[in-house]
């Protein structure tokens, strides 16, 4: 009979570890993955920041350009009409 409780605790404690453990791991795992999604959710929202700091800068840019293309069209014009005002 005590043995028949030995092998009934020993089953017990065997039954637990082996729940335990797979739990313990999966505990480590989602504590590892919710680190690495804090982590990029970090850089999204710096990487986000710098996009639209170099969107603003390239149509800074592109309107500097087209306001250029523009004084450009201009000169050309003139010139044109004072070459056919000449001839």
């Amino acid at each position: 009979m005590e043995w028949q409780v030995v092998g009934v605790v020993v089953v017990l404690v065997g039954l637990i570890v082996s729940v335990l453990t797979p739990a313990i791991k999966l505990n480590t795992s989602v504590t590892k993955l919710s680190t690495l999604v804090d982590s990029l959710n970090t850089k999204l929202s710096t990487m986000e920041s710098n996009n639209t700091d170099a969107h603003r800068r390239i149509w800074t840019e592109l309107d500097g350009q087209k306001q250029q293309l523009s004084a450009h069209e201009t000169r050309i014009t003139v010139l044109e009409r004072t070459k056919r005002e000449g001839e």
